[in-house]
């Protein structure tokens, strides 16, 4: 006999680990529902694999803290909001402050997430989430626009900024030192 599973109106960080468990795809909490989102296309894969080798090593390599990729963390609670960027930078002063949990999701907000834009992304979903990392403590978020080869930096209560093609990416004060030149990410 098959088990049939029952999916509440609005479910916890914690239910919603549960729920994933054994499920493929990519899935996100969002004011206690379950929001599924389609697996991402060659082009986004290949970027997000090449964007965390620009910056990644050097998280690590100086005891920055570290990336995390496609990893829920817990933004709000009632409701609760569960985010799966695709990359994140957690620092080690935070993680020290709070540690990673053993099992379930991260209820902290990362340093700085990254994320790349698909074309069918909604411009008014994407303001939303970008508002609601920032509202949750995120320090920096980069939205990384291929079709435009464009990355666009938000800090809460700052402007936007436009990163080009043949710019170059800072870590500002949250990566200290790190300088991404973005020529070659958009290249080959």
């Amino acid at each position: 006999m098959t088990d049939v599973l029952v999916v509440p109106d609005t479910m916890t960080a914690e239910q919603f680990f549960d729920y994933c468990a054994g499920r493929d795809g990519r899935l996100e909490l969002v004011n206690g529902k379950v929001v599924e989102m389609p697996p991402v296309a060659t082009r986004h894969g290949r970027l997000d694999y090449r964007f965390a080798r620009l910056w990644a090593d050097y998280v690590i390599e100086n005891g920055l803290g570290d990336v995390f990729m496609n990893t829920g963390f817990i933004l709000f609670r009632n409701p609760d909001q569960v985010r799966g960027p695709d990359q994140a930078f957690v620092s080690k002063e935070r993680m020290d402050a709070c540690p990673a949990p053993e099992r379930g999701f991260w209820p902290i907000a990362p340093d700085l997430v990254v994320e790349i834009v698909s074309p069918d992304d909604a411009a008014s979903e994407l303001r939303a989430k970008v508002q609601e990392y920032l509202e949750a403590g995120v320090r920096v978020v980069w939205m990384i626009y291929p079709t435009r080869e464009q990355i666009h930096v938000h800090h809460k209560g700052r402007r936007m900024q436009v990163v080009e093609k043949h710019g170059e990416l800072s870590g500002e004060e949250v990566i200290p030192g790190l300088v991404i030149p973005l020529e070659a990410f958009w290249g080959a």
